[in-house]
């Protein structure tokens, strides 16, 4: 269960990076789009463990890839919009968020 603090730092890291992969996605997703869907944030918060949704591209282990080689980049990105905000910034790391794949997968199953 989060804390108040952990909800809301979570929240601003969320609308943050949302914000970094929108107007970065030529440097990151290679004519892929990238959503942030759920930001965790330990206890500490030391570290936010982000799910983002990969559309447009058939590998997204690949894409995933490069964003976790670039996260140094993007957690500074992060640090210079949210600096007056948070004591700390939270080291990044990034998962796949396949549930909407998922959904849509038992959609076209229910279909048929």
């Amino acid at each position: 269960m989060a804390t108040t603090r952990q909800n809301k730092v979570a929240r601003l890291i969320h609308k943050n990076l949302g914000e970094i992969f929108q107007q970065e996605a030529i440097n990151y997703c290679r004519g892929a789009m990238i959503t942030v869907t759920k930001v965790n944030v330990t206890p500490d918060l030391s570290i936010a463990r982000t799910n983002i949704s990969i559309y447009g591209t058939n590998d997204k282990l690949a894409l995933l890839k490069l964003v976790k080689d670039d996260t140094k980049e993007i957690r500074h990105k992060l640090a210079v919009r949210i600096k007056n905000q948070v004591r700390i910034i939270p080291n990044l790391e990034f998962f796949i968020d396949d549930s909407l794949d998922y959904i849509e997968n038992i959609e076209k199953l229910l279909k048929k």
